[in-house]
């Protein structure tokens, strides 16, 4: 389908799919094995301006924003919805920042982020607080000029490898979730550590961490916004960040979906190729049908979050919900397609598969998003 996007779009597209092709491809199977997070990916694509996409231009971006966003990060997922994240997940800590950051905020972060200097995290899942995002339990004491943190995050993208983290924290437990805060919190902190590196079933070439918090001291300055409000700043980076989780789901569909044809083309069983069996045509058909609905809607979430339109978040909800079962289904498909060998990792279906399944879960599970969609519609009848 043309989605009629501008040049500039069209060469950001084209170049990220390259980077995917000729630099992420090859290395793919190492990282997924060995779960060691792609520095060598991360360099490639500073260098190239991928990170200055969704940054603004007077920040060293390119003034982009979500949608820009979505396209890097679909491209990259096509071949490594893992080594993907390492762009995604730096854009959703520099969200906040973004969104709510001072203008001496945005100054002493955003370049070094636009330029791949310095990766970027999100910060707010704890062992207690997944999907009940409001109870969060990491402390935050204000001393004079300073925040002293106290706590465990869980699960953390880029955690360990991001300099810059969105951390939230709770400053006035009485209030519930308006007493959240944001801070944001640099590497090399003294009281910041890192837990260990989780080993999981899929997007083995992203890394995930504990973060620990001992009497962790942050000058006030890096308060987001202002106390109370990091839950509102919370959700409303989840808004323009679940679009990218949902073409993250897109970009492992199509890849999954392209290596189905393919094999299915060069496959002979019964003497024809197996693309020539009407019970594989329509799952292929499926496939396609399905994935061109779910990019349809992806997109036009990330243009409803870029233009900053009312009840955001039902529509992000919809595409990611939608584009992450999405996913599933057809990396089960493609699995099916390549019957036994489709279950071997020497192909890559396997791992789009395990891939698939954390986008159904993260930046919101899709029963919650689902409560989310039903509360916007019960506030719109």
């Amino acid at each position: 389908m043309n989605y009629y996007l501008t040049e500039e779009q069209k060469m950001i597209k084209q170049l990220a799919r390259q980077i995917a092709e000729e630099k992420i491809k090859p290395v793919r199977e190492h990282y997924d094995r060995t779960g060691e997070f792609p520095w060598e990916i991360v360099e490639v694509l500073a260098r190239s301006d991928m990170f200055r996409v969704f940054i603004p231009e007077e920040y060293d971006g390119l003034g982009g924003g979500v949608f820009e966003m979505a396209l890097v990060t679909e491209e990259l997922s096509r071949v490594c919805g893992g080594i993907a994240l390492a762009f995604a997940g730096s854009a959703l800590g520099a969200y906040p920042i973004i969104l709510f950051g001072s203008e001496e905020q945005k100054r002493r972060y955003l370049p070094d982020i636009a330029a791949g200097k310095r990766l970027a995290a999100f910060a707010l899942t704890e062992p207690d607080a997944g999907s009940d995002a409001a109870a969060v339990k990491t402390r935050a004491i204000k001393e004079g000029n300073y925040y002293i943190i106290n706590g465990t995050k869980q699960w953390i993208t880029n955690g360990g490898e991001a300099e810059i983290y969105t951390v939230f924290v709770v400053t006035r437990p009485e209030k519930g979730a308006r007493g959240i805060s944001a801070l944001i919190v640099e590497k090399g902190t003294k009281g910041l550590d890192f837990g260990k590196k989780e080993d999981k079933m899929g997007i083995r070439g992203s890394t995930t961490r504990e973060l620990i918090f001992q009497n962790c001291q942050v000058p006030a300055e890096n308060l987001l916004g202002k106390e109370g409000l990091g839950f509102v700043i919370a959700m409303r980076t989840f808004d323009v960040s679940r679009p990218g989780v949902a073409a993250q789901a897109v970009g492992i569909a199509q890849g999954a979906y392209e290596e189905a044809v393919k094999y299915a083309k060069e496959r002979k069983q019964f003497g024809k190729r197996i693309i020539n069996f009407q019970a594989v045509q329509f799952m292929l058909a499926d496939m396609a049908i399905q994935i061109e609905a779910a990019r349809a809607l992806v997109y036009q979430a990330a243009k409803n979050a870029d233009s900053r339109e009312k009840d955001i978040a039902k529509i992000s909800s919809i595409a990611k919900i939608f584009a992450s079962d999405t996913a599933m289904r057809v990396t089960t498909d493609a699995v099916q397609i390549f019957g036994g060998y489709g279950y071997m990792k020497e192909y890559p279906v396997e791992k789009m598969m395990r891939d698939a399944k954390i986008t159904q879960i993260y930046e919101g599970t899709n029963q919650i998003l689902r409560t989310i969609i039903g509360s916007s519609i019960t506030r719109e009848f």
